[in-house]
């Protein structure tokens, strides 16, 4: 739980730094590369660390993903300019990679199914603790001491996480038929065409428009490294990414169905603060809030989910919490212009419940149905399928936030359409700053950003219908759980 609070707090504490970090080291057209970089590190390592974890042990793997994260904290805490603590983000994303999936598989490791919840829930606990305290924590820390401290801050907890997985994590020793072999060209594929993929998702429409030749040469460039990475894995002894992990319905359909969980994700996390102050009149930390009662829903849900799937099935489970998932995002449009604070903060709250009660199935059931030897690499197969959506996500919504808000303005009256400005990023600042808007102007503007945020949370809805088709059609009806005994 320490090892996943590094993880957890990291994204919240530095985001409310930001300001402070931008102030000391300038670098304001690239910080949010801050982000971008960690996320693409801690992405495209998943998948590498599940398959060394399964080939070496969760101990070593877990060791070195904190000793890589604590790096990287010391390293960013020292960066001279923006570049220098860019490129030290992208070291503490290659240890989160390892965290993040490893933690998880661990888990699943120490308790049996009928424990398993239990945990998971506490896990859930620290991702929700750590939504409310990082801002909290970050925005102390970079006003009454310095920005470096939020880094500094992970040395000590990620020093008592490590001594502890080294005086109390045993792992049995495993008998090998042969000398193990690391796929290091399937890595190096992994690496480079995730980076390439990610990158482009991530930077289009922001730094380059989507059909300029640096997006087109990016998704080129990887759909090529995509071929040449399937190629090397199917010729690999022991592959990264293995075959199996697509051939098996089970596994597949839950790829599937949570990287649309990672699609649908973005709508609250990235547009609901938008929302939230730019048509409710909320300062930052009041929209905070409206999105963080979805953390305290979700890991309580989640922690009573196994009531409901010992009953109905991991799949019923899963399904019953995506239907009513997609039914309360399809409510938020219908939520009153401009309404109150409460309506979205209570849809946020049910939200969290239905999605706890989705996601933890489904992740206990695949790594209930894998030997010890496969856990790692279909625990980072999922993990990596929902981050990946995430990209996805933040890609497709933005654009289509942008596109509608773009008709808006186009459409505006002649009166006012001089001055207006033209993306979602612009216009939240303007009613930042409504000094140069007339009153009929900034109403305008707000009801162009609520109709471009209900048309996220539309598509979000449409995220949630796909999952619920890909279990309904793809994953067997009951899942082939191994007996504890098996899958140690």
């Amino acid at each position: 739980m320490l090892a996943m609070a590094l993880a957890a707090l990291d994204g919240t504490i530095v985001s409310t730094a930001v300001p402070q970090i931008v102030g000391d080291l300038g670098g304001f057209s690239v910080f949010s590369w801050l982000f971008s970089g960690y996320l693409l590190a801690v992405t495209v390592t998943l998948p590498v660390y599940g398959k060394l974890s399964d080939t070496f042990g969760r101990k070593p793997v877990l060791v070195c993903g904190i000793s890589l994260f604590l790096l990287g904290s010391l390293l960013c805490a020292g960066a001279w300019d923006m570049a220098a603590l860019i490129a030290f983000r992208v070291v503490q994303g290659l240890g989160g990679g390892a965290i993040q999936g490893t933690v998880q598989t661990v888990a699943a490791d120490l308790y049996p199914l009928k424990e398993r919840p239990r945990i998971q829930a506490r896990l859930s606990t620290v991702w929700a603790v750590s939504a409310v305290a990082g801002p909290a924590v970050g925005g102390l820390l970079a006003a009454y001491a310095d920005w470096r401290w939020i880094f500094l801050i992970n040395l000590p907890v990620g020093a008592v996480a490590v001594w502890l997985i080294l005086r109390h994590l045993h792992e049995p020793r495993r008998a090998r038929d042969r000398k193990p072999r690391i796929d290091w060209a399937g890595a190096l594929g992994v690496f480079a065409c995730g980076g390439l993929l990610l990158t482009a998702l991530v930077q289009g429409g922001v730094a380059w428009p989507w059909l300029s030749a640096p997006s087109l040469a990016l998704f080129g460039a990887g759909a090529l490294c995509a071929a040449a990475t399937v190629a090397t894995e199917r010729r690999a002894a022991e592959p990264i990414i293995p075959g199996w992990v697509w051939k098996r319905r089970t596994i597949a359909a839950v790829n599937l169905a949570l990287g649309a969980l990672g699609l649908l994700m973005i709508a609250p996390t990235v547009f609901l603060p938008t929302y939230a102050q730019s048509v409710l009149g909320l300062g930052p930390i009041a929209a905070g809030f409206v999105l963080s009662v979805m953390t305290l829903s979700w890991p309580l849900s989640a922690a009573l989910s196994s009531h409901v799937y010992n009953r109905i099935g991991f799949r019923r489970s899963a399904l019953v919490g995506i239907g009513a998932a997609a039914l309360i995002l399809l409510a938020f449009p219908l939520l009153p212009y401009p309404g109150a604070p409460w309506q979205p903060a209570l849809i946020m709250l049910l939200l969290g419940a239905a999605l706890g009660i989705f996601q933890l199935p489904l992740i206990v059931g695949v790594q209930s149905t894998v030997r010890w030897a496969e856990r790692g690499t279909a625990t980072a197969s999922v993990l990596f399928c929902r981050q990946v959506g995430q990209s996805v996500g933040a890609a497709l919504f933005g654009a289509v936030a942008n596109a509608t808000l773009a008709r808006h303005l186009a459409t505006a009256p002649a009166a006012m359409r001089s001055g207006l400005p033209d993306d979602l990023d612009s216009v939240s600042h303007a009613l930042e700053h409504p000094g140069s808007l007339s009153a009929p102007a900034a109403d305008y503007l707000r009801r162009a950003v609520d109709t471009a945020v209900d048309h996220v949370y539309v598509g979000a809805a449409a995220a949630a219908v796909l999952a619920f088709l890909v279990l309904l059609f793809l994953a067997p009806r009951r899942f082939p759980v191994l007996p504890d005994g098996e899958t140690d």
